[in-house]
């Protein structure tokens, strides 16, 4: 059943900025976790322990899919070839390229109304190509990744480096994430912010603050 078109929402001068997983996509499945599991052989508790306590320094650019792949193999007392890396890497990629319609309403709602849009994701530089020509991607003025700009939030850095290219004041950021620490990093620097549940609750508060 295709999506209605919502109508407009204006936020202008502000730059409404969003996070890309779990917000404009959607979480992976469970079924894409179990494949994931599989493929590396491990329990799931232990596995998921691992793929997170490395994931800051491929997200920051400092640890290529190689490093982290190995990182994670020796907490589970696995030794990862080149050849299980592809894998883990094409499957993992993978499950994170689903995307959410709602959210994707509420993004053309937002250019309907004439409102500049950015995005800045915590995510590895291989994200480059989805994010940056995707077919949503003419959505957005900028795009801003982790893993390139040696940056991850919720740091202070990261922030200032996307309103310094936006060319705005730091009054004028919304920030839209799904994790509370990011969005607070956002208001630190002066900026505004909504900590994403789902699309409907995003909506109702992006027209709260046109109105």
């Amino acid at each position: 059943m295709p999506w209605p078109h919502l109508a407009p929402i204006s936020l202008a001068p502000r730059v409404v900025v969003f996070d890309y997983g779990e917000v404009i996509s959607r979480e992976p499945s469970t079924a894409d976790r179990a494949v994931l599991l599989e493929r590396a052989g491990a329990e799931s508790e232990p596995f998921w322990a691992a793929y997170w306590a490395h994931r800051e320094g491929l997200d920051q650019g400092t640890q290529s899919i190689a490093e982290y792949w190995a990182a994670v193999g020796r907490d589970l007392g696995r030794d990862y070839s080149p050849i299980d890396v592809h894998e883990l890497w094409a499957i993992d990629h993978r499950s994170w390229l689903s995307v959410d319609p709602a959210t994707l309403a509420v993004l053309h709602a937002l250019r309907a109304g004439g409102t500049r849009l950015g995005l800045l994701s915590n995510a590895g530089a291989d994200f480059a190509g989805w994010l940056r020509f995707g077919s949503f991607a003419p959505l957005f003025e900028r795009v801003f990744i982790s893993g390139e700009l040696g940056l991850v939030k919720p740091g202070r850095e990261i922030y200032e480096h996307v309103i310094a290219d936006l060319g705005i004041e730091a009054s004028d950021l919304v920030f839209i994430d799904n994790k509370a620490e990011n969005v607070e990093g956002a208001k630190a620097i002066g900026g505004d912010g909504h900590v994403f549940t789902d699309a409907a609750a995003l909506e109702a508060w992006l027209r709260g603050v046109a109105s």
